[in-house]
């Protein structure tokens, strides 16, 4: 039997309005305009995939996400509340892994688990230490809590990484191209565990995925943001019904794949409304 898609009632957890980003430049005393006009209302729960070519701002937009960058007008705002900085209810997910090349996987994960948690009293170092075990067991590490980073291949690290992630219990998975370092047979066996995940959550966890892979967006995704630069020029909705591991090959999968590419190579501003985009 397939799985429901999507919400029943879709409550909001991330609502973008107007947002706009410049990157001033002392020098020529000009600005580049990065982000322009960006509207986007992101469901509790939902998988969103974020695509288009380089230098879009797929990247600049996850980073006012994360709170990194200040647009320069607009807002965003999580669970109501507008974003100004990093926030525990967030996690990012690099393309480079970024651990800390001195510490084991377990701790990697459980020092992470500890600093998220510190402030507010938490946890214990033995407690974090305890969910980054059962976290890494999730990811199929068992075994390798003791290794250095520069011991495991790369699709362990990202493992670690997601792990780590994970095991700080955001409400918000924020990924930027996370998988796009890694050989096809790793990636879909990470797609696949992230997938997993994902469904395991009793609280199911909002993603943001930042992605150049078609197949990896039709594939995971409940809707696809289509990025030119600057702006939003196209939502899809992804009705394919999950699991989809097995629909690569059916008439659905493949019209969907089709209205993808479309769009992904004839991309064009002109699609752009003035409110900055369809949504």
């Amino acid at each position: 039997m397939a799985e429901k898609q999507g919400n029943e009632n879709p409550k909001p957890i991330i609502e973008i309005r107007n947002l706009s980003l410049t990157y001033e430049s002392e020098s020529e005393g000009t600005g580049y305009e990065a982000l322009k006009n960006i509207n986007l209302t992101i469901n509790k729960g939902e998988f969103v995939c974020i695509v288009g070519s380089s230098g879009c701002g797929k990247s600049t937009l996850l980073s006012v996400l994360e709170g990194l960058q200040k647009p320069s007008s607009g807002s965003v705002r999580i669970n109501g509340t507008e974003v100004f900085c990093p926030g525990v209810e967030r996690a990012v997910v690099f393309q480079n892994y970024s651990l800390f090349p001195w510490m084991s996987a377990l701790k990697n994960v459980s020092f992470a688990v500890y600093e998220t948690h510190k402030k507010r009293r938490r946890v214990t170092k033995k407690e974090a230490e305890e969910i980054a075990r059962t976290v890494l067991k999730k990811v199929s590490l068992t075994g390798y809590e003791e290794k250095l980073p520069g011991e495991l291949s790369g699709g362990m690290q990202q493992r670690v990484a997601i792990a780590r992630a994970i095991a700080c219990n955001p409400e918000i998975l924020l990924m930027d191209e996370p998988f796009g370092a890694l050989d096809a047979k790793i990636r879909e066996s990470l797609q696949s565990l992230l997938l997993q995940l994902w469904h395991e959550e009793e609280s199911r966890k909002t993603i943001i995925f930042v992605t150049h892979d078609l197949n990896e967006a039709a594939l995971l995704a409940d809707r696809i943001v289509f990025m030119v630069p600057q702006r939003v020029y196209a939502v899809i909705e992804n009705t394919l019904p999950r699991p989809r591991n097995q629909i690569q090959e059916s008439d659905e999968y493949k019209k969907l794949y089709q209205e993808l590419v479309t769009y992904f190579y004839n991309e064009t501003p002109s699609l752009v409304g003035e409110d900055g985009g369809n949504i």
